[in-house]
């Protein structure tokens, strides 16, 4: 059982999504998005496993939601997750996944769901 955080040590949900899944005996690969992002397609993946559009992932008060051009109402789905690709920083951390599951670690509780 491989369970992953696509994590960013600087957020303080992310950090507490990570001690909490410490505190239950795992130690996840850790993922530092901003520093190996995933491929579109890994990205559709996880967005697959939400549940979730692309647009419902992007964090909106980003600097680089506007300035990417995500903010666009126009753009694909397939242009939504090549924009996050692009600018990792507009992809919603921590993302969970484990055993084909997703979670969004907002609250950090949330990911409990999937173990």
């Amino acid at each position: 059982m491989s369970i992953r955080i696509y994590h960013n040590p600087r957020c303080s949900k992310s950090r507490q999504t990570l001690q909490l899944l410490q505190e239950q005996a795992i130690e996840p690969e850790v993922i530092e998005y901003l520093k190996t992002p995933p491929s579109a397609g890994e990205l559709a993946k996880v967005l697959k496993m939400l549940g979730l559009a692309p647009r419902d992932l992007i964090r909106r008060k980003e600097a680089e939601y506007k300035s990417s051009g995500a903010d666009n109402p126009e753009l694909s789905d397939t242009q939504l997750i090549e924009i996050m690709v692009a600018h990792p920083k507009l992809i919603e951390r921590p993302i969970v996944i484990n055993d084909g599951k997703a979670a969004i670690g907002r609250p950090p509780e949330q990911v409990l769901d999937i173990l």
